[in-house]
């Protein structure tokens, strides 16, 4: 008997929300670290502050583990109907 091979496909939304929920956390935790040390300042400043952090954590870590944990749930598998 031959294998076929189930074809995958990426779920935007399902990513879109995972991201969502690991990055708001991750902002709001900054944001009340950097806030007490930067009174007085601008809000473009202390988003420049911020933004650095919130990218390499999101590049390097958040993005790879949500890519590796949530696999299955992110390429759910495309059920084709045969007749």
């Amino acid at each position: 008997m031959a294998s076929v091979a189930s074809a995958t496909r990426f779920s935007r939304p399902r990513f879109a929300i995972l991201v969502f929920l690991g990055v708001y956390p991750l902002v709001t935790g900054l944001l009340y670290l950097v806030f007490p040390l930067t009174e007085g300042w601008t809000l473009w400043q202390r988003t420049l502050i911020v933004v650095p952090f919130v990218v390499v954590a999101m590049v390097w870590f958040l993005i790879p583990m949500v890519q590796r944990v949530f696999r299955a749930f992110l390429n759910p598998v495309v059920r084709s109907v045969t007749g």
